[in-house]
């Protein structure tokens, strides 16, 4: 729709990490959007490249509004990312909080690394290499988790309710950024879950499956933990060490900020 034949106008601005979405020329300044009739305001944002589950908080005017709040003509549109606590008022928050022990994940065929880790602290994630999108969103709402992607495209369907762009590339800083968004930081257990199908794991004693573990491993440590479902046995070694030393840094890192 070209501006000569549009009716209305508005103007909109983006916080924080929205920006992200945004080409390099409309991140943090306020952006004119011309409209005929009255779009949903969810619409305008999708439009612009923001996907909606990304957003917390819509100011119009100075008042929140909801997601089918119908553009004006000279609205002023704030739009605000999920973290924003103190800029949107209270009444004005689009998504419904969760609790660190609420929080699980489905994450698409470009997390796998990212799905280890999570997986290595303890959090509940499903991952499967053949899941196309239609499944991870049927996934998603069936079982109540979220979406974790590279692909800005599988966070625009309609009926996905909770998800997240996986900015880095880098595992361990993807890692690092799923962990403070969802401030999984108290809910890491080593040790916990099986790296290969998310299956929570026992205690066992060594000595009923010692076809299961080296020798030399058997010598180094007493306690060892068996998936029922995959029939692996695991310990406290290397990988989960590894898990560890990142949140160290992590801990590190905020303590220097």
């Amino acid at each position: 729709m070209s501006i000569e034949e549009a009716k209305h106008s508005a103007t909109f601005s983006f916080s924080g990490n929205l920006n992200d979405f945004l080409p390099e020329e409309s991140k943090n300044v306020n952006i004119p959007y011309h409209f005929k009739k009255h779009p949903a305001v969810k619409h305008a944002i999708e439009a612009m490249g923001v996907p909606h589950i990304e957003v917390d908080g819509i100011l119009v005017n100075q008042c929140p509004v909801k997601f089918d709040y119908p553009l004006q003509d000279k609205d002023r549109v704030q739009v605000f990312p999920i973290g924003s606590f103190s800029t949107i008022p209270q009444e004005g928050h689009l998504q419904a909080p969760l609790k660190a022990h609420e929080v699980k994940f489905i994450l698409d065929v470009h997390l796998s690394k990212l799905n280890v880790f999570l997986r290595l602290a303890g959090i509940d994630s499903y991952y499967n290499k053949d899941y196309d999108d239609p499944e991870i969103v049927q996934l998603a709402e069936i079982h109540g988790r979220i979406a974790l992607t590279r692909d800005k495209g599988l966070l625009r369907r309609k009926i996905l309710s909770r998800g997240y762009w996986i900015r880095s590339t880098d595992p361990k800083e993807q890692f690092w950024e799923v962990m403070h968004r969802y401030n999984l930081w108290s809910s890491v257990q080593l040790v916990h879950r099986c790296v290969q199908c998310n299956t929570t794991l026992v205690p066992i004693a060594k000595e009923r499956i010692l076809s299961l573990i080296p020798a030399f491993i058997y010598k180094m440590y007493r306690q060892f933990y068996y998936c029922p479902a995959c029939q692996k046995a695991y310990w406290d070694g290397p990988h989960f060490q590894l898990v560890k030393q990142l949140i160290e840094e992590f801990k590190e890192q905020q303590s220097l900020t």
